[in-house]
């Protein structure tokens, strides 16, 4: 059911005009749909045309979206993504660099070649890297606003995805940290959300892989909270980071992960951990 019309003018994010790469599915589509409900108007942006089918859902919530088709590592289609902002709603205020891809290598560390290494930058490196370049100074026009990346747990240390991901993402970490000094002074913030084991499109075999198993219950067991994420839950951090709540939040990289990150990896201790004592 959507929200009155009245509720979502006093949404966190009434009055905003953002963009979302990544909007076909998992974290991007839930976080469409939440900025949205939040009183958002939004450029959905993704290589597929299941971005269609986000802005179907935004606007049968009552929401406004438009749908562009496109790269999220190419220089022209993110640039076309914030002028199309600025043509349609006057204005930019949040880029949300969602997209991203793994690469697809199965197999170990020696098995992916330089091709999908450059693959893998290109789409999660260079593309938030141009996201900021072209949405900064639109947003900074606007009087200031919000720059949010995806990078992932997988860029703080090994063990959470493939070599090529993790650096991409690790790099990804530090760009937010860099470019948030090199927009000192101009009202544009940078920060990016890390998200641990989600259920997206892009784990989904994962997911899939342990109910046919039997062994659902295995998922996530390396965090405290002993389960995957939602894409729901990334998307209401991002909707925080990306709001007027998180205004004095800059330069940060906050883990969303059931507490995987609290700790590097160890065997549990005998009995059952999971209950405290008293």
């Amino acid at each position: 059911m959507s929200a009155p019309a009245s509720e979502q003018a006093s949404g966190r994010l009434s009055g905003k005009v953002g963009v979302v790469t990544g909007a076909g599915s998992g974290i991007g589509r839930a976080s469409a749909l939440l900025f949205a409900r939040e009183g958002a108007r939004l450029v959905l942006f993704d290589r597929t045309e299941e971005v269609y089918r986000t802005v179907a859902a935004v606007e049968e919530a009552g929401g406004k979206a438009i749908a562009m088709i496109g790269d999220a590592g190419d220089e022209a289609d993110v640039a076309a993504a914030v002028a199309r902002a600025g043509e349609t709603y006057g204005r930019l205020d949040i880029f949300f660099a969602n997209a991203g891809i793994t690469g697809g290598v199965r197999g170990g560390f020696f098995d992916a070649t330089p091709q999908v290494w450059e693959e893998v930058l290109r789409v999660n490196l260079i593309g938030p890297f141009l996201a900021i370049k072209h949405a900064a100074p639109a947003i900074r026009d606007g009087g200031g606003g919000a720059i949010l990346c995806t990078a992932s747990v997988a860029g703080l240390r090994s063990g959470a995805g493939p070599a090529q991901y993790s650096a991409s993402k690790a790099g990804v970490i530090n760009l937010v940290q860099t470019a948030a000094q090199q927009l000192a002074g101009t009202g544009v913030r940078v920060n990016a959300v890390l998200p641990g084991l989600t259920e997206t499109g892009m784990t989904q075999p994962l997911f899939d892989g342990a109910r046919a198993a039997g062994k659902e219950h295995k998922i996530g067991q390396l965090n405290p909270l002993l389960r995957g994420g939602r894409p729901e839950e990334i998307a209401e951090a991002a909707l925080f980071l990306v709001s007027d709540a998180a205004s004095y939040v800059n330069g940060q990289a906050l883990a969303v992960d059931g507490g995987l990150s609290s700790s590097h990896p160890t065997a549990r201790p005998p009995g059952d951990a999971s209950r405290p004592t008293s």
